[in-house]
């Protein structure tokens, strides 16, 4: 298996702190009210079973999970070492600005009009 570079080397913990602007929450617990159909909370009840968790154990991990995901989807990736290279090249040596790039920078703002 090849070897990955990726762009970000922070834990998912900070990283998801700093993207939103704000330091991690302090450890007091709270709670979130829930509103949900039947079935679905049926759905999670047989999931969290399954695992051996509670209702509350399965739906806060799967929330943070899912959140961690969104948060590294927005500033994390990975490349094999030749992408990575390649990525890098184009950051360090972009193409010469285009004739529909030069006209879009000439056009006055629609809120400076």
């Amino acid at each position: 298996m090849s070897k990955l570079r990726s762009t970000s080397h922070e834990s998912p913990k900070r990283s998801a702190a700093k993207s939103t602007g704000r330091s991690p929450p302090p450890a007091a617990k709270g709670s979130i009210n829930l509103r949900m159909d039947g079935v679905t909370r049926q759905l999670i009840d047989d999931a969290a079973a399954v695992q051996g968790k509670t209702r509350t154990e399965f739906m806060v991990e799967s929330a943070r999970q899912q959140a961690i995901d969104v948060l590294l989807d927005q500033r994390l990736f990975a490349l094999e070492p030749e992408r990575y290279d390649a990525f890098i090249g184009a950051l360090d040596n972009p193409p010469a600005p285009g004739p529909k790039l030069k006209a879009l920078l000439r056009r006055v703002p629609a809120w400076q009009k």
